[in-house]
C-alpha cells in the first residue's frame, strides 16, 4: 500500500512540473501571463490566457516570449511616485 502510495504521489508530482506558464513581453513594457505556450500561426502569436480564451498578437508587438521561471522583474528607469517631504 506504501509502494502504491509513493508511486502516485510521485507520478503526480511529475506530471504537475511539466506545466509551465509563459510570459509575453510586449515592445511597449507590458507583460501577458499564458498558461499555454503560444503559437506561432501566420504572422500572430496564439496562445489562451488565464480564463482560456484564445487571444492571438501579431509578431511586430512581441518582444520576448519566456516561461515564468526564466523572466526577471525589470526595474523601472525613475519612480513613477512623488517623494513626500
Amino acid at each position: 500500500m506504501k509502494n502504491l502510495l509513493l508511486i502516485l504521489l510521485l507520478a503526480l508530482a511529475g506530471l504537475f512540473g511539466c506545466a509551465h506558464s509563459y510570459v509575453i513581453t510586449m515592445n511597449n513594457g507590458m507583460r501577458i501571463t499564458s498558461p499555454t505556450k503560444p503559437r506561432l500561426q501566420g504572422s500572430k502569436y496564439v496562445f489562451k490566457d488565464a480564463r482560456g480564451k484564445e487571444i492571438s498578437v501579431p509578431v511586430g508587438r512581441v518582444r520576448e516570449i519566456a516561461p515564468a521561471s526564466m523572466v526577471k522583474e525589470e526595474k523601472p528607469a525613475f519612480n513613477s511616485q512623488p517623494q513626500s517631504r
